[in-house]
């Protein structure tokens, strides 16, 4: 019996023994515009990640009826919320051509729908997985429409409670399911991390790949969610944190991006297998420092 946490998305695994896979989020941080969104994907590319991930929505479900008509600032002046909503969504011709450049570029891409009318939109494209948002944890009908597809689905856990987890889990349950820790504050204070519920998730779910998706303002966090066991990490992405929405300043830049993959590749190199050894790089320092023979030592040469 296989008790390695592991789960195939498109060509690759997820879990154990295999490396991180490291997510872009474009989210909404391309302000509607598909040529932004290209350059976050190039940059994504750029940096080493695995995939990008893009949200999808109906503002007339998503938003709430009381929200409509509440004026803001946008980049494309004032306007009540509902249309600036509507400005955020690609529509399909859009989103197709998102979706041949992911292709083109040889980038894994999925979605996080915030309603079922979404996913439909988005399986007409074929991701090769679903993220559910923190915000639909506690939406069943949502998970239920996720279950159905029979397609690799990561859950994010922020602003719930671990009951709240359990629930959800038990919905949908563990097949082709993957968790990310999280915390839905923009920026998230470093105190508010929580970084070991990793491994709480990690032995109350012992076969489900357990993630972290981060807000935090940094790389640090990141790091240490690897090195804590975390088998797939997800940062959003932005071609500069001083653009215009409310996710940007939780972003990480291109170059940013490009330092937290590597230094991800670097300690996953670092962790090693937990089995001690003397390695052949040793040896000349062994023979020129150790003036002692251990026990073991004598014993060997007889």
């Amino acid at each position: 019996m296989n008790n390695e946490r592991k789960i195939k998305v498109g060509n690759r695994h997820i879990g154990d023994n295999e490396p991180v896979f490291v997510i872009a989020e474009i989210g909404i941080n391309h302000n509607g515009s598909v040529d932004i969104a290209k350059k976050m994907i190039d940059g994504a590319i750029y940096a080493g990640c695995d995939a990008v991930k893009f949200q999808k929505r109906t503002p007339e479900i998503c938003v709430p009826k009381d929200q409509w008509n509440i004026e803001r600032d946008t980049p494309w002046g004032r306007m009540t919320y509902i249309d600036y909503r509507h400005k955020m969504e690609f529509n399909k011709e859009e989103f197709s051509k998102l979706v041949k450049f992911c292709n083109e570029k040889e980038i894994a891409w999925f979605a996080s729908c915030w309603d079922e009318e979404s996913v439909d939109f988005i399986e007409e494209f074929d991701p090769v997985m679903y993220k559910t948002a923190s915000a639909s944890l506690t939406d069943d009908n949502l998970l239920l429409k996720h279950k159905s597809l029979n397609k690799p689905l990561m859950m994010s856990t922020g602003m719930s409670t671990m009951e709240e987890i359990e629930s959800a889990v038990s919905l949908v349950e563990t097949d082709d399911l993957m968790i990310a820790h999280s915390t839905s504050a923009y920026p998230c204070n470093p105190e508010e991390l929580n970084l070991r519920m990793i491994l709480t998730l990690k032995e109350k779910y012992p076969l489900t790949p357990i993630g972290y998706s981060g807000h935090e303002v940094g790389l640090a966090p990141t790091w240490a969610a690897v090195s804590l066991g975390a088998s797939f990490v997800e940062r959003h992405i932005t071609l500069d944190r001083a653009m215009w929405g409310t996710d940007q300043a939780a972003s990480v830049e291109i170059i940013g991006m490009s330092r937290l993959v590597s230094n991800i590749r670097d300690i996953e190199k670092a962790l090693g297998d937990g089995i001690k050894k003397v390695y052949a790089s040793e040896q000349k320092n062994l023979r020129k420092l150790r003036r002692v023979k251990s026990t073991l030592d004598e014993m060997q040469t007889v």
